[in-house]
């Protein structure tokens, strides 16, 4: 699954030209997709705000829901998710096209997992450190596609989703 997300950006990529990818200072964009980890696929909505000297700081909400089995017994789970983010984009350091965008940093988010009436799993409600690398490109001053790759937190597999530049 992976690996056929991953061909599709890099098709996509070839696809168009021209465009702007990094976000310049001082500007916004909006990130909304889909994510991969071991409990469901979340949807997330999250805002960056990029800074001076290639900087950037954000916020996201994600949720999911998936059913588990334990103990024989079904149970439905739901993970509510607020986390903030700081990324350091390597445009310059490693001359990257304009329409490209790479970068890596932390998040830091409390997780709420509300799960069924006498649930026998041992998950439970938290924060959650992680890491990220992740790249986006841009086919329109405004429109973009982004690829995430993470671990330490529940988006532990990474995400893919759509960029709105403001």
């Amino acid at each position: 699954m992976k690996k056929v997300l991953l061909i599709m950006v890099v098709l996509a990529s070839g696809i168009i030209a021209n465009s702007q990818g990094s976000l310049s200072p001082g500007k916004y964009q909006l990130n909304a997709g889909l994510g991969l980890s071991d409990w469901g696929i979340p949807f997330y909505v999250g805002a960056d705000y990029s800074l001076e000297n290639n900087f950037s700081t954000g916020g996201e909400i994600s949720f999911r829901s998936y059913s588990e089995n334990v103990n024989g017994k079904s149970y439905s789970n739901a993970i509510t998710g607020i986390s903030g983010n700081i990324n350091y984009h390597f445009n310059e350091v490693f001359n990257v096209p304009e329409n490209f965008d790479v970068y890596g940093g932390l998040n830091l988010g409390y997780y709420s997992w509300s799960s069924a009436s006498g649930y026998a799993g041992s998950h439970s409600s938290g924060l959650g450190l992680g890491a990220q690398i992740g790249g986006r490109y841009c086919w329109s001053n405004n429109l973009g596609v982004n690829l995430e790759l993470g671990g330490g937190n529940v988006f532990s597999s990474g995400k893919i989703g759509l960029t709105i530049k403001f």
